[in-house]
């Protein structure tokens, strides 16, 4: 069994001030949901073994925060996170479409990770949530429809003992929330 999470980066500001796409930085509302995302992965295990992170600074803002949100849950559950996750900024990750990231996906075999979570950009990241997803959580596939949000976390399950057995229409949709969602949890 492989799981994979797909986790959208947050919300940003509109432009950065080099005018580069890969330098917008993640605004208010983007690090107070993407610590919530963090606080939920953390109270809803089991972790990422190894993280690919699009170079994007909105990316890995976003892997930092979710990380420290991570580590002060389970802090206040338990005692400390049992073990860290080994991260890797990607560059393919930055303008990947469908195909490259379930290239990069499959190339984890080599890793092995039981648990593996990709940071990146839509439109490959929902695209991709959407080709993957064959089964699973019918309410969550019918949220994800139509669109994966910004701090969207899509999270698939495989019935496979190798990354490089992955493939479209074959994965389970465990679960898909994003701080809309979580929100609405609670309001009700």
């Amino acid at each position: 069994m492989r799981r994979l999470m797909l986790l959208r980066h947050a919300k940003t500001e509109t432009d950065a001030a080099s005018g580069r796409d890969q330098d917008r930085r993640l605004d208010d509302r983007g690090r107070i949901d993407a610590a919530e995302i963090g606080r939920f992965m953390g109270a809803h295990p089991p972790l990422p073994d190894l993280v690919l992170v699009s170079p994007a600074i909105r990316a890995h803002q976003t892997w930092e925060i979710v990380h420290e949100a991570i580590k002060e849950t389970i802090k206040e559950r338990t005692k400390d996170l049992d073990r860290e996750p080994r991260v890797e900024l990607l560059p393919e990750l930055y303008a990947a479409d469908i195909s490259q990231l379930l290239r990069t996906i499959r190339t984890a075999s080599t890793a092995d990770p039981k648990v593996l979570m990709v940071v990146g950009h839509n439109p490959a990241m929902h695209e991709l949530a959407l080709a993957l997803g064959g089964s699973g959580d019918d309410a969550g596939r019918k949220a994800l429809a139509g669109n994966l949000p910004t701090s969207g976390l899509a999270v698939f399950e495989f019935a496979v003992d190798d990354w490089e057995d992955v493939a479209f229409r074959r994965g389970r949709l465990a679960r898909f929330v994003s701080p809309k969602l979580l929100k609405q949890m609670l309001d009700d």
